[in-house]
């Protein structure tokens, strides 16, 4: 399923399509001759993020995003540059500073990377990320991502529908909701051991499973057409583009099939700012953040570039239907 055209971003915002296929196929043309350059030690020490533009990977996942099948509509937002989308981040185990992740997620190593599924499921276990994503079919998917602390930005992510890699483990009727956890490895994400952090870690997130079933739910491996760099979440991230950033949980390590609605990291750590659905809503308010608006990046002192923000940041018409009848002022 593709964004409608209803919910299209302005035309106003538009940027050249060709500009990000163009690069697209840069990035197809020189994956031999990084193997090549790897291989004669060249190349950059696996896992490791030299700057805010450094992507690394094996060269099954890189030939596996090469492959993805193109976007299917023409695409009207302003995409956010790729040096904004991977160095203005929000990623706590590196630090708390929006530099912070790209500057210090070097210590994370993404491959080899397992994933566990577990609970109210017919199959469960520990796979490897390769065998999972050689079931599926990756798409690059442009969606809006906005921040609870009221920025945003428009990214090209290269996925798969989570949905697609649930129905494979066959949940049963006990299966209400899906939990993600974190990687837990203080020497891979030093701050995880930092004594002044507030957070219980590992880091938690959670959905309904009708939410986690829907098509616009992601499981992202790359971003403009390479793999996902250490600080946006390498190697398998979660995007819910109709939910606050931090609801799509980075560097899953578990997901699990739960019966009851499972603790999220910041809804357990301040319930009344951080509710668990974190749908986005102009409406309600964040205690320190009007959600009326939002900066859309880049953005700067002379040209803040702010913009009235969308229900459901604008994909109401996909999921709307989700929450019929629910309070969302309550259920926030």
């Amino acid at each position: 399923m593709f964004i409608k055209p209803s919910n299209r971003i302005r035309e106003s915002e538009i940027t050249p399509e060709s500009v990000y296929r163009e690069r697209r196929r840069f990035m197809q043309l020189t994956l031999g001759a990084g193997a090549l350059a790897a291989a004669s030690g060249a190349g950059a020490k696996p896992g490791f993020v030299a700057d805010a533009g450094a992507a690394v990977g094996p060269d099954w996942l890189k030939q596996k995003i090469a492959g993805a099948e193109p976007y299917g509509e023409k695409v009207t937002d302003k995409l956010t540059p790729y040096e904004h989308v991977t160095s203005y981040n929000n990623f706590y185990e590196f630090g708390y500073d929006k530099s912070d992740p790209a500057k210090h997620s070097g210590t994370l190593q993404p491959h080899p990377w397992k994933v566990e599924i577990a609970g109210h499921a017919e199959k469960t276990g520990a796979f490897n990320l390769e065998d999972l994503l050689a079931k599926v079919t990756l798409r690059e998917r442009v969606y809006r991502l906005r921040c609870v602390e009221a920025w945003s930005m428009v990214i090209p992510w290269v996925g798969f529908e989570l949905g697609e890699l649930l129905k494979q483990f066959k949940p049963t009727s006990r299966a209400k909701y899906v939990a993600f956890t974190t990687l837990l490895d203080s020497k891979q994400m030093p701050e995880q051991a930092s004594r002044f952090s507030t957070i219980d870690w590992p880091y938690r997130e959670g959905l309904r499973i009708d939410e986690a079933m829907n098509p616009l739910t992601l499981l992202a491996v790359g971003l403009y057409g390479k793999p996902l760099p250490n600080q946006n979440g390498a190697p398998l991230r979660l995007v819910v583009p109709w939910k606050y950033g931090f609801k799509s949980i980075k560097s899953i390590v578990k997901i699990e099939f739960t019966e009851k609605q499972p603790g999220t990291s910041w809804n357990v750590r301040a319930p009344n700012e951080y509710g668990f659905y974190a749908n986005v809503n102009p409406e309600v308010d964040h205690p320190r953040w009007s959600q009326a608006s939002e900066r859309r990046l880049p953005s700067g002192l002379f040209s803040p570039n702010i913009i009235d923000t969308q229900m459901f940041n604008g994909y109401a018409d996909e999921v709307a239907h989700l929450y019929k009848g629910m309070d969302l002022r309550k259920h926030y």
